[in-house]
């Protein structure tokens, strides 16, 4: 008869440690709280402090470190940088055992808590969960974990609708809510919005080097970070052409809120989309206290507008970039310094194709700069003596621009022609997977379907941006209006601000005439 004998194992089938083995385990802590106000602040630092005094005190424990997050939403882990350098660091074997208030605060996500709680248990680490004293490497928690974790998931989910529903009907109320801490000349004090002047100055300043000075939005980031200005978040002096773009396009500037600019698709992973008619948007007028006029900033927009058309080939090297330009080729007109070894070395204005390869040789002159200038105050001087005529022909063009009922109509009739499309492939897919059919007849109308599908789309985006282009024109004529309406009827001398606020352009012909073109549709030669 064989004989048995057991040979005991000697290695712990679930820590993967020798048995018996007195080494300390090495263990850390995870703390996150979920927002960035005062009060949460206050129990992130108590959860730091907590843990540390805890597994400090334990002498069969080797405290590692506290991994925190702080302000960051337990949904998703993917932008929780504490809680993925814990995990790396426990899967690189410099953690044995982990501690965390809860599974709500470990995780939200059910697929997350699984997943991560097995692959630590693959490599022996464990995870204690205080709040329902659960220890992950026994073989009955992973049960219990995935129930509770799909509880902590499902009133995360709860929240997050309860959250969304009373943010929307707050706006729906005009109750406006944003982001003050990342918003440059803004803040909140006793409840209420209010100026931070000195941060407006800047904001101001931002305005004026986009409108009066002409600058570009990389201009205005270079100049800031040269002068060590730091970005609306305080935290570098990296600002960038997407930052000062922001500034200038916020009607929170001008004291309006446009609520509900995007929405979050998936309340587990937080992904923001722009609202572009998803969900109804909410404008609450004078809802906090104005940084830049109205006025100013509609002309702003309009300016905006201008230089998008232009492109790439908008210039500011100088006042004049981008507004003077050649009536034989329509380039833009340079600064260009003539003589410049000599005594007699200046400045002068000259097309910027006129000596490129491949180019007729433009016949337009140089002019000096004087010469424009001269040339624009005696332009601006002929439209405004009949400046009651100029502000009623602009309140014409702005009636006329403000009716888009064609428009309109022409939307919802190619919207509903989508539909109808839309509805008769859905039919036709469904009959051939009901009823036997020759398939190249199916082939055939399916794809005629979505041609007509494809070229309804192309009609409705030309149409949607017409509607957008005569919105605005509108804009730019009402912002227009309100600078004749300020304006002098009479200019003495040049204006660097009128010349960027009223001129469309200025052509320069071959005689040496300019042919001005006014915002409001005016054209003088001289």
């Amino acid at each position: 008869m064989a004989k048995v004998r057991v040979i005991p194992s000697t290695i712990n089938p679930v820590t993967l440690s020798p048995l018996g083995q007195l080494n300390r385990r090495k263990v850390a802590a995870y703390a996150r709280v979920s927002t960035d106000d005062e009060e949460q602040a206050t129990s992130y630092e108590t959860q730091v402090k907590h843990y540390t005094e805890f597994i400090q005190k334990k002498p069969e424990w080797e405290f590692v470190k506290v991994y925190a997050d702080d302000g960051i939403s337990g949904t998703s882990t993917k932008r929780r940088e504490g809680f993925n350098e814990m995990i790396k660091d426990a899967l690189d074997g410099k953690i044995d055992l982990i501690i965390t208030k809860s599974i709500s605060r470990f995780a939200r996500n059910t697929l997350d808590t699984i997943s991560y709680t097995r692959k630590l248990k693959a490599k022996g680490i464990e995870v204690y969960f205080e709040k329902e004293n659960l220890w992950s490497l026994d073989d009955k928690t992973e049960f219990l974990l995935t129930i509770m974790a799909s509880m902590a998931q499902e009133e995360s989910r709860s929240i997050s609708q309860n959250v969304t529903m009373g943010k929307r009907w707050g706006m729906k109320e005009g109750r406006v809510s944003w982001a003050y801490s990342n918003m440059l000349g803004y803040k909140k004090e006793n409840g209420k919005i209010v100026v931070v002047e000195n941060e407006a100055i800047l904001v101001r300043q931002i305005y004026q080097l986009f409108l009066r000075r002409g600058k570009t939005c990389t201009g205005i980031a270079e100049y800031l970070k040269a002068q060590g200005i730091p970005t609306p978040s305080g935290k570098s002096y990296k600002w960038t052409k997407n930052t000062i773009n922001s500034i200038l396009r916020n009607e929170k500037y001008k004291g309006d809120a446009l609520l509900q600019k995007t929405y979050t698709t998936d309340f587990l992973e937080h992904k923001v989309e722009k609202n572009q008619g998803h969900l109804p948007q909410y404008y609450v007028e004078n809802s906090h206290p104005a940084i830049i006029d109205k006025e100013e900033w509609e002309i702003v927009q309009a300016e905006l507008m201008r230089r998008e058309q232009i492109g790439a080939a908008y210039s500011r090297n100088s006042i004049f970039s981008s507004k003077l330009i050649c009536g034989d080729c329509g380039g833009f007109y340079g600064r260009k310094k003539w003589h410049s070894t000599s005594k007699y070395s200046r400045f002068v204005y000259q097309c910027n194709c006129k000596y490129n390869k491949n180019h007729e040789k433009c016949q337009t002159p140089a002019l000096a700069e004087d010469k424009v200038k001269d040339k624009f105050v005696k332009a601006y001087n002929i439209v405004m003596k009949d400046k009651d005529r100029v502000i009623e022909d602009i309140n014409e063009i702005i009636v006329i621009l403000s009716d888009t009922s064609e428009l309109d109509k022409k939307v919802v009739e190619l919207q509903n022609k989508m539909e109808v499309i839309s509805g008769l492939v859905d039919k036709l897919i469904k009959d051939n997977a009901r009823i036997a059919q020759d398939q190249e007849d199916f082939n055939k109308k399916y794809d005629e379907l979505v041609s007509q599908y494809d070229a309804t789309k192309i009609a409705l985006d030309k149409t949607l941006e017409k509607r957008a282009y005569k919105q605005a024109q509108e804009i730019k004529m009402k912002a227009y209006l309100l600078e004749i309406k300020k304006a002098d009827n009479y200019l003495p001398e040049w204006s660097d601000d009128l010349w960027m606020l009223m001129v469309e352009s200025g052509t320069v012909n071959r005689d040496k005439t300019i042919t001005f073109k006014f915002n409001g549709g005016a054209e003088i030669t001289l």
